[in-house]
Order: C-alpha cells, then structure tokens, then sequence
C-alpha cells in the first residue's frame, strides 16, 4: 500500500471515529450540533476551548459527557474570587517520614488531570487565572522548582457567563488568545427545549458509551500531522489572519474602521488545525479553504480588539469576521 493510500485509510478512520464520537455525544446533549462540533474538532487538535453561554444550556454537561465519551479523566474547578493558585496546581506541605524527620511534599491540585472544567473561569482574580497559563500552552506545572508534567492528552474547557458581569475578572488578551476556539452557546430552539423537558417529565435517563481512548486521540493527533496544507491554503490563512489588523492592505474597511488590534500567529495556526480536523471528517487528506472558512468565527473572533468607536456603535466582532470571510479572495 502506497503512503498516499496509507493516508486515505486513516482519513477514512478518523472520519469513522469523528462522526461516532457526535453520535454518541448528541445521545446526552440536546441541539447544539455548531458546539458540539467545534469542541470535539478543538480537542482532537490538541487545543482549548472557551465556551461562553448564559446558564443552563448545558455547557458543563457538554464536558462531563466529552470525558466519558474520550474515556478521559476529568475533574472541575468552580472559580470563585476567593480561588487561590494553589487551590487548582497544588502546594507543599510539610510531613513527617518514617524516620520521623520532616520533609516537604507536593500535594497535586486538580489540574492534574486529562479534561479539566474551569467553570466560570472570569470569577477568578488574576492571579488565579494566571496559574492555568503554563499548563495551557506547556502541558507542565512548576512549583518550588520542580516541573511536573501533565498526563497527556490534556485540555481546559472553559467557561463564562456573557451577562453578568459583577465581580468578574475578564480574561486578558494574553490569555484569551491561548484558547484555540471561542465558542458562542446559543439558547435552545422550540423542539430542543420541547425534548429536554419531555426527559426531565419522563425521568429519562441516557447513557453513553465510551468511543475513544487517550492513545488514540495520541494517535489521530499524528494523522493529523499528515494532513496537506498546500501553499495557496497556507497562504490563504495568513491572509485571512492579516486581514483583522487595521494597518494591513488586505484588511476590509470596517475592519480599519472598528479594530485596534488584529489576531496573533496563533490565529493562523488555529485555522490550520481547525481546518485539518474538518478534512478528515470529510474523509479528505487535503485542507480546502472551504475548512479554513468553516472554523474562523471560532478562530478568529476572541483574538480582534475593538477601538473606542467599535464599542461605542456596539460593533459585532462575529460580523466582522464573516464580512472578512466573505471578501478576502481565496487567490492571492
């Protein structure tokens, strides 16, 4: 079998899994076929994910059944502003040995785990929304000196509350950009609704069965690796990322109107990840800027700054970013 060939089985594969793990996901969670798609095609890339939705549509049950569907070990952190550090990566506590001589040892916190929830995580201060930076991007915890690495693979799904503003902490820009995706949560339509409270009248409970484990999310990682990005759609990419600065020549006139600050590198690359995933679902080895298109409100949106006349007329960053899609060509 020719390497070619070897690549179009194990897209055909990664097709097979992708569309068992939705199945298997919408068996518990009701609609939201746009999130439920985003956040598996995220953490199959290896990438966080920033879920904001007002209350009970069903976010913290999203991960919960993601854990149980990846078979991957998963633990919660509800941030409050009370929420130290080493609440969430763990501390040093002295203890007496079998000699009876005191000694330091390091109590892990529940960052040590595979599918971490940080529910609410703009209720936090800082300091505390801080300590997640390094186990986003490093995959590592280091206290007292001492890096300790995380058990792969390992994601943070978290989430906010666009309303309520009192008492939050929003996330910094440095920070918001280390989540491959931000994905909006819309509230339920009438026959969505209509099911989730025909489940609670009937008591109808639903289990899901585990699809995947954690070597062969490891696994699809590396056919991703193989995925091809041509020059055209590479370069298509980092159009579309240059198009959201103000001072550049591709971007739109609302963009050099509203925008202060465009995306990072980071945008492009989560373009491109985004985009491999969304190619071998389809059962293709090849990246179409069809996909680029299909992820960059999710890509995109959370990493562009809007200036004082953006805020003031009440500008929607998501309709920049379609209107951006929609007129940087797909040939240079």
């Amino acid at each position: 079998m020719s390497d070619l060939e070897t690549l179009q089985a194990e897209a055909n594969q990664f097709k097979d899994d992708f569309q068992r793990i939705l199945a298997e996901v919408h068996r518990l969670i009701v609609g939201q076929e746009r999130v439920v798609e985003c956040t598996v095609a995220a953490l199959l890339a290896g990438g966080n994910v920033l879920l904001e939705g007002v209350p009970g549509l069903g976010k913290t049950e999203l991960v919960k059944t993601l854990g149980h569907v990846l078979d991957l070990d998963f633990r919660r952190i509800q941030f409050t502003p009370d929420l130290m550090p080493a609440d969430i990566i763990g501390t040093n506590v002295m203890t007496a040995g079998p000699d009876g001589r005191y000694q330091f040892e390091f109590r892990r916190g529940p960052i040590f785990t595979q599918l971490l929830l940080a529910d609410e995580i703009n209720r936090a201060t800082p300091k505390t929304q801080s300590a997640l930076l390094e186990t986003m991007q490093e995959g590592s915890v280091t206290t007292g000196g001492v890096t300790h690495q995380l058990k792969p693979p390992f994601f943070v799904l978290a989430t906010q509350n666009p309303i309520e503003q009192e008492g939050t902490y929003p996330l910094p820009e440095a920070q918001l950009d280390r989540f491959m995706f931000k994905i909006n949560v819309p509230s339920l339509k009438r026959d969505e609704l209509n099911e989730v409270v025909t489940r609670t009248i009937l008591k109808k409970s639903v289990s899901v069965s585990k699809i995947l484990d954690s070597a062969r999310i490891l696994q699809l990682r590396q056919v991703l690796d193989k995925v091809v990005v041509a020059d055209p759609i590479r370069d298509y990419a980092v159009r579309l990322v240059l198009a959201t600065h103000p001072d550049s020549e591709f971007a739109p006139e609302k963009i050099k109107r509203y925008v202060k600050w465009g995306a990072s590198p980071r945008g492009a690359q989560a373009l491109i990840r985004g985009g491999r995933v969304r190619a071998l679902a389809a059962g293709r080895a090849h990246v179409s800027t069809d996909d680029l298109r299909n992820f960059a409100a999710e890509a995109l949106g959370h990493r562009l700054l809007l200036n004082y006349d953006g805020q003031a007329d009440n500008v929607s960053v998501a309709d920049l970013v379609k209107e951006l899609v929609e007129q940087v060509p797909a040939q240079a």
